[in-house]
């Protein structure tokens, strides 16, 4: 639990001394606990997401950093992306199969910052409906199927 705690601290430090472009912790977020935080994020300048605002909500069990974070987007805007379901899931590898210890909240960020920016069509993934019916609250423990890595 103790190097939990040392490495969330530090990388809160990082991400509140250097965050990624467009990103921001907030600092509400972290008063209380420091295994739940919450970003504010802008869409990049020059993308379809340009001037939008999004949160993400990230939670670290006591296992991280040998175990991913769990991260989604929440609030009142969840980006419509082929990638990200309506219920704030996000479909993306280095949060389950591809996680390494060697990640971090900063990279994690920067991932997704870049699978928003490089989109070229906003629009829901084709099975929106369906898991978002039928899917956990927690998407880590959706077993999910990467077949598309085109936007």
């Amino acid at each position: 639990m103790a190097s939990m705690q040392k490495r969330l601290q530090k990388e809160l430090l990082a991400l509140q001394n250097d965050p990624p472009p467009g990103m921001t912790l907030n600092e509400k977020s972290v008063q209380n606990t420091i295994t739940q935080w919450i970003v504010d994020m802008e869409g990049a300048p020059g993308t379809l997401y340009e001037g939008e605002k999004f949160q993400l909500l990230f939670k670290f069990s006591s296992r991280y950093p040998f175990d991913s974070p769990q991260v989604m987007f929440t609030g009142e805007n969840i980006p419509v992306h082929p990638h990200v379901y309506s219920n704030g899931h996000i479909c993306l590898s280095i949060l389950t199969e591809d996680w390494s210890p060697a990640l971090s909240v900063q990279s994690v960020c920067l991932s997704i910052i870049s699978m928003l920016s490089s989109c070229k069509d906003k629009r829901r993934p084709p099975d929106n409906s369906f898991y978002v019916r039928t899917c956990n609250k927690n998407p880590k423990k959706t077993k999910w199927w990467y077949h598309d890595d085109t936007c």
